[in-house]
């Protein structure tokens, strides 16, 4: 049940580790990576929202930033934790960020037609709920969960195809519309299994 593409990182952040190596030596900072990261996220998700009606040609960035940005995500983690980076400041940033980016390239979708406006708000919400989720694991001296389904990486993937169709055929199928109304289920039963999983981590840990 908590199957996520979030279990592939090991292997991502292998590909990614010699770049990361030549941007610490460099001076690249985790801070500034995941920066640039919410920044090309919330520029994109505004151009898209503002032209979508003429330019739908333009979503095909979608599934393009979608996986540049996965690959920034691992990039900040892997400066901070094996280059010694690791700060308060970046801590929030890391997750602030995350949320912000996932709702600014999520929104542009409620103004296509086929996806219910209310369900992409939903999703959205439920995204949000999901981190907090997995944050409050360290809250109660657990780990920071990452247990699907339907994790950041999953969703990334879903609205990376559904910005390839929009680019493909200028708009979406009407059955995309119970594609959303799966997200917005998976996501709620992720929030489950962290909180779970959490619970279930903590309880471990103080059973003698």
């Amino acid at each position: 049940m908590s199957l996520s593409l979030y279990q592939l990182k090991p292997g991502f952040q292998s590909l990614l580790r010699p770049s990361v190596r030549l941007l610490a030596r460099r001076g690249v900072t985790a801070n500034q990576v995941t920066l640039l990261a919410c920044a090309v996220s919330v520029a994109l998700g505004v151009a898209l929202y503002a032209d979508q009606a003429r330019h739908p040609a333009w979503f095909a960035l979608v599934p393009v930033w979608m996986l540049a940005r996965m690959a920034l995500n691992a990039v900040d983690g892997m400066l901070a934790r094996e280059h010694g980076q690791q700060s308060v400041l970046g801590a929030y940033l890391n997750e602030l960020t995350d949320v912000l980016s996932d709702a600014a390239l999520y929104l542009p979708f409620a103004c296509l037609g086929a996806l219910p406006a209310l369900g992409i708000g939903l999703l959205v919400l439920l995204s949000a709920m999901s981190e907090m989720a997995g944050l409050q694991g360290l809250t109660v001296r657990a780990s920071r969960r990452y247990d699907g389904p339907m994790g950041k990486s999953d969703r990334a993937f879903v609205f990376g195809a559904m910005g390839l169709a929009v680019a493909l055929w200028g708009t979406l199928p009407d059955w995309t519309a119970w594609v959303l109304h799966a997200m917005v289920a998976l996501t709620a039963l992720n929030i489950v299994n962290r909180v779970r999983a959490g619970i279930a981590e903590q309880q471990q840990q103080v059973s003698p």
